[in-house]
Formats: C-alpha cells, structure tokens, sequence
C-alpha cells in the first residue's frame, strides 16, 4: 500500500494519505475537500544492512561489491 503526499486545493495543507487502491477516493483529512493534487515525492534511499550511511569504497579500480557498484568508479 503506497504512501502519497497530497495538497488540498480548498485549504492549501499538504497531507499524506494511505492509498489501497487507484479506485479509492481520497479527501483531506483537515476540510473534507475531494479535489486533491497527488505532489511529487522524493523516494527514500534504500536501507543497507549493516551501513554506516555510505557505500564501501573501493580502492584501485576494483568492485567494492556493494549493490550498484560502478567498478570502484564509487571513490
């Protein structure tokens, strides 16, 4: 179930909502209004087990074997 950022025409508050479907009617939580603009969202970096906030570095032009490495181009 995907999490969408909305922003309400009628009284400007953006608000995430839930969605289940692409069927369901979503409305503002704060004034009722259906007429919702689905924004942009900026996706979460993915998690790595284990890491430190950065990806391991490789040295001498060598996979350091992390996912989507560049062939030690990472450096």
């Amino acid at each position: 179930m995907p999490l969408y950022e909305y922003e309400c025409s009628k009284c400007d508050k953006s608000v995430e909502l839930l969605v289940r479907s692409a069927e369901e009617p979503v409305s503002c939580p704060e004034c009722g209004n259906v007429k919702l603009t689905r924004l942009m969202s900026a996706p979460a970096a993915p998690n790595m087990k284990g890491a430190s906030g950065s990806l391991p570095m490789a040295s001498g032009g060598e996979s350091c074997g992390a996912p989507r490495c560049c062939g030690g181009i990472c450096q």
